[in-house]
């Protein structure tokens, strides 16, 4: 078959963003902290902006914009129009230079999948605790094993013998066991993330680490010659005799001292450094109040963000040299080149500001709308509703992916607590009668069931499942396994305690 070349013509639609979208989508993105020290360094870079008396006066130097209420509004009749109204007030703000790599990506995509992957650091026996599950022990042997991962000290080290961890599990758990079988669990328990937990020595832990089957370093097995035929030299920090000793050339012993000093002495530190440092500093970027009527509202929260204005000396400026256009030297019209520039800066930043309050909002009063029950109820968890962000964008009158940049990195302060506005977003089911129900009651509604099971004789997975089937919620038991994780609930044997205690 004779082959040829056909030219074809197609129309696809394409989105792409202005810079001006980008620059109010940047603008969006910041929480408080980072929006006071972004509105910081453009005060410092550009002389025409300057601190306003009060917000009035900062008000009347700001662009015309559209109403507050976005509800209801479609995306070109807001945030298309947000760019154009930029576009022109922005002036030279609008460089390529000052749109970082990943919001041009981020325009380039266009789309959110509307999904939240959140990680959640657990404690260093919860992490091994987890290991377990991968392995196919008895009920008998996870008891022990589970006493051993309690057995281990702050570094990963396990400073009982196998005898002595025996007699304790018999005397205070009544759990028969006998020290072949201890060992041969620690040897076990010796193969978990992050290798060398479980060693009785340091010497044995950097030994664990050396042995692993992912450790592919060519210098590994001269590493491994040094431990076992020189350690206390190695220890006591006598480089030169474990040279000497082993025979090494002085490029080998340099690979080799290097392969040493990068394994971990502690490795237990790994996670307890991690969850023992301090949270950090939240700032609220809004503010939910409830009225004596019981009606909830919300407010943005300047912070310490200035009222800003552009500075009346560089208008007197522009309209003196207006007013004298055709008899300016030379320097006099550099001079009026210069300040309009700054002035059309400096209104088209008074123009961000603006358009980013309005967006967020226009994002924070949807999520209270959607979840005014929460609100107005003492944020009663069982309250929330399902939300996703096409639920919020829809109300507000945004595109989802500005949604997603809104709430991110962002919390409110409620009359009882302080929360990420990532958390009123969950999934949902549907409940006997076809109503909508959040993972979050869901969650809750396990919480209660545990909380009244009977401590001597608690509910399996599966016999949570028909609890819940009972409450008219429809969830499979991987469901409640994922759930009950997820709250640091142990299973049923672990929840189980004895007449006396």
């Amino acid at each position: 078959m004779a082959q040829k070349n056909v030219l074809i013509q197609t129309t696809s639609q394409v989105q792409q963003l202005s810079l001006a979208q980008v620059a109010l989508s940047q603008m969006v993105e910041l929480p408080l902290a980072q929006f006071a020290e972004r509105v910081q360094n453009e005060m410092i870079d550009n002389e025409a902006l300057e601190e306003a008396d009060n917000e009035h006066d900062a008000a009347l130097d700001a662009a015309d914009t559209p109403s507050d209420n976005a509800e209801g509004a479609d995306d070109e009749g807001m945030e298309n129009g947000i760019a154009s109204d930029i576009s022109e007030a922005l002036g030279d703000y609008s460089s390529e230079d000052e749109v970082p790599d990943y919001l041009r990506e981020r325009a380039e995509r266009a789309e959110t999948s509307g999904e939240y992957v959140v990680a959640d650091q657990g404690s260093f026996y919860e992490e091994l605790q987890r290991q377990i599950g991968e392995h196919n022990l008895t009920e008998h042997e996870s008891e022990v094993m589970d006493y051993l991962i309690g057995s281990l000290d702050g570094d990963g080290f396990l400073r009982k013998d196998a005898l002595t961890i025996a007699d304790e599990l018999a005397i205070y758990h009544n759990v028969y066991t006998d020290a072949p079988e201890v060992e041969r669990l620690i040897c076990l328990l010796q193969t978990f993330e992050p290798r060398g937990v479980g060693a009785r020595t340091l010497q044995e832990c950097l030994r664990l680490q050396l042995t692993d089957p992912d450790n592919h370093s060519p210098w590994r097995k001269d590493a491994l010659a040094v431990i076992d035929e020189c350690y206390r030299e190695f220890a006591a920090n006598h480089w030169e005799e474990v040279v000497r000793r082993m025979g090494f050339s002085a490029e080998q012993a340099s690979h080799v001292r290097h392969e040493l000093l990068h394994l971990n002495p502690a490795p237990g530190r790994v996670f307890s450094e991690s969850t023992m440092q301090s949270a950090p500093t939240v700032t609220p970027d809004f503010f939910v109040q409830i009225g004596p009527d019981g009606t909830a509202t919300a407010t943005l929260n300047w912070g310490d963000v200035p009222p800003l204005r552009v500075s009346q000396a560089f208008v007197e400026s522009i309209q003196q040299y207006a007013n004298h256009s055709g008899t300016l030297t030379r320097e006099q019209q550099e001079a009026y080149v210069y300040a309009q520039g700054k002035v059309k800066a400096a209104q088209g930043f008074l123009l961000l500001i603006n358009r980013r309050r309005q967006t967020l909002m226009a994002v924070m009063q949807s999520i209270l709308d959607i979840q005014r029950a929460f609100f107005e109820g003492d944020d009663d968890e069982s309250l929330l509703r399902p939300m996703a962000l096409k639920d919020v964008a829809a109300r507000a009158g945004v595109d989802i992916s500005t949604v997603s940049r809104t709430v991110t990195a962002k919390y409110v302060q409620t009359p009882y607590a302080v929360y990420p506005l990532k958390h009123f977003f969950s999934g949902q089911f549907t409940s006997a009668d076809g109503e909508e129900v959040s993972a979050r009651q869901v969650k809750a509604a396990l919480v209660e069931i545990i909380d009244q099971e009977d401590k001597q004789k608690p509910l399996s997975d599966e016999a949570l499942v028909k609890a819940l089937q009972e409450r008219g919620l429809q969830v499979a038991r991987r469901t409640v396994a994922k759930y009950r994780d997820a709250l640091h609930i142990p299973v049923a044997r672990y929840r189980r305690q004895s007449s006396g205690s």
